[in-house]
């Protein structure tokens, strides 16, 4: 069935349950009657079913106490509280069986909610559009997370039961169907992971085997304590489950600065070389891509492949940030650390971070981040929208109605040329309205703590519009958050995806065979708001000359050189203009 180490194992008399619970007395597995599990010394309980099969459900009883879903489970066909269900993966036949995936500077994402990307918020509904990604120009789809969840609606953050794809969307091969058909059409698939911490709901683990969790504390409850082999092993077994299993060409782990591992090499590093053995073994390219805020340089390496022991890259929150501000005006919150943003746009295109160490006022004066200058462009995945910067806001409203409509597609012209892999959020491409606010599924008194938390988190939000704040709870939210997939088909829409189209068109062409070897250049913007930035690509020199405002500007001092690859050459640079050259120097 797979090589886990962890979850039900089919050999070949009948199936192998196996469950760590160090602080169990006795474990019993539940099937179509009782079996006592013995227990080995370390804590690890067994037992082979004779006859069970693939299909078989069960669930664990503890102590004669409780019964739990198995924690390594493959998938919940009655959600977390119900029993697991035997999963065989290798019976799955792939069409595209040769696929072997893509170099990263290949890449050019769009990240995607299952759930509300289409109106049936299914898998096998999202590979009825995967012909528009291709089209596009996309050639990487990320999906929010998928490890299951209680209820039927969640970003995908709250999840319990890493294994198992979450059954609201569809069954395991259903998942494996969207993935087939992505590679069919020379389509990447990335899936986002959550290693920092469990869902408040859902997770029996700390009854059985409290060693799982140490007493640090992230944002989102108790941390995981990575010095234990266990857990250790448990995430590292489970990223290699989902590359594995489902084929996905690679992994963006979520926050991992909310990974607390005191006196301890990582579990990053680990996890990434045993990914690396992995891609070695199968002659895949695989991509491990990291969300930091301590903007750890030390940890990122787009070039070694396979990755041994560091990352490809990591989301650039410093650049969307910079953008945001100069966009929309606003500058509460973490954006207060972008005061002067035309300067720190200038900043991460010439050298990725803008906190490279520097002190950070919206962290009380904490020094954050590395130096970075000396890494490739290609570290560093940016982006003007996603799920965290539209679903954070009281409204979850999208770029689009914060800003001008020519700052933003000049934006977009900076942003999917330049040799940073670009990342766009579902709907970004045709410039869709629809909101994306924060929802989830829970009941009793966690909703109720959910919904209060959220009333004190955006008081002066909820003062302002009142009941207009989409409350998480409500279905209503979850069904506003869906994708209106009629506005690509506007005038608005077309005239967006056109523009889109033309530009990732221009980076196939243009920028894509010269990313191997990229190197940052320097970049600057002047009083006048001219900014100008090269780079090193394929032993020539790409130059961005932009107007960062409403205001025509002279160009006359830029002395442009080689052929034009994007925008209107002159003397002059019209408001929000933007021009690209490419040529040897």
């Amino acid at each position: 069935m797979n090589d886990s180490a962890f979850g039900p194992q089919l050999t070949r008399h009948g199936v192998l349950f196996r469950l760590w619970a160090p602080a169990a007395s006795h474990v019993e597995i539940m099937l179509d009657r009782c079996y006592p599990m013995r227990r080995d010394k370390n804590g690890v309980f067994f037992v082979e079913v004779p006859g069970a099969h693939p299909g078989a459900r069960y669930t664990f009883r503890i102590d004669d106490e409780i019964d739990v879903p198995d924690p390594a489970s493959r998938f919940q066909p009655e959600d977390v509280p119900g029993p697991s269900e035997v999963i065989d993966h290798a019976a799955y036949r792939w069409r595209a069986a040769g696929w072997r995936g893509r170099p990263w500077h290949d890449t050019v994402l769009i990240e995607a909610h299952v759930g509300t990307f289409t109106p049936q918020g299914s898998y096998r509904a999202m590979i009825d559009h995967l012909d528009h990604l291709v089209a596009t120009g996309f050639t990487a789809l990320e999906l929010m997370p998928l490890a299951d969840f209680p209820g039927r609606r969640n970003w995908g953050y709250d999840g319990v039961l890493w294994y198992a794809p979450d059954n609201a969307y569809g069954r395991p091969d259903d998942l494996k169907a969207l993935i087939d058909e992505a590679h069919l059409r020379g389509l990447m698939v990335f899936l986002d992971v959550v290693y920092n911490h469990f869902g408040p709901e859902g997770n029996y683990l700390g009854r059985y085997a409290p060693g799982f969790f140490s007493s640090a504390q992230t944002p989102w409850g108790n941390a995981i304590n990575y010095r234990e082999p266990h857990a250790r092993a448990f995430a590292i077994d489970n990223a290699l489950a989902w590359l594995r299993d489902y084929r996905f060409d690679g992994l963006r782990l979520d926050a991992v600065h909310a990974i607390s591992e005191p006196g301890e090499v990582s579990v990053l590093h680990y996890l990434s070389k045993a990914v690396g053995a992995f891609a070695a073994s199968t002659g895949r390219h695989i991509h491990l891509v990291l969300e930091n805020d301590d903007n750890a340089a030390r940890l990122l390496d787009p070039k070694t492949d396979p990755p041994f022991g560091r990352y490809r890259a990591q989301w650039n929150d410093d650049y969307h940030h910079a953008w945001h501000v100069l966009l929309s005006g606003e500058t509460s919150g973490y954006y207060r650390d972008y005061p002067r943003p035309r300067e720190a746009i200038a900043r991460a295109l010439d050298s990725g971070f803008i906190y490279q160490g520097e002190t950070s006022a919206h962290r009380e004066g904490q020094p954050r981040g590395e130096t970075s200058a000396h890494l490739p462009p290609t570290a560093f995945v940016n982006f003007l929208q996603n799920h965290d910067q539209i679903g954070n806001r009281a409204l979850g409203d999208r770029l689009e109605a914060l800003a001008d409509i020519a700052a933003i597609e000049a934006a977009l012209a900076i942003t999917l040329l330049a040799p940073m892999p670009p990342m766009m959020f579902m709907g970004e491409e045709w410039g869709a309205t629809s909101p994306f606010p924060f929802f989830c599924h829970f009941k009793g008194d966690l909703a109720h703590a959910v919904r209060q938390g959220r009333r004190r988190e955006y008081a002066a939000a909820y003062q302002a519009y009142g009941d207009d704040v989409p409350d998480p709870l409500d279905e209503a939210t979850f069904r506003l958050a869906a994708l209106d997939w009629t506005e690509r088909d506007t005038s608005t829409g077309r005239a967006r995806l056109a523009l889109v189209r033309d530009l990732l068109a221009v980076r196939r062409k243009e920028i894509m065979p010269r990313l191997a070897d990229a190197a940052f250049g320097k970049a600057r913007v002047d009083a006048h708001n001219h900014l100008v930035a090269h780079w090193q690509i394929g032993g020539e020199t790409l130059t961005l000359r932009a107007n960062l405002s409403a205001e025509t500007i002279s160009d006359e001092a830029a002395n442009p050189f080689g052929h034009l690859i994007w925008g209107k050459p002159g003397d002059d640079l019209n408001s929000w203009g933007v021009v690209w050259m490419i040529g040897a120097r």
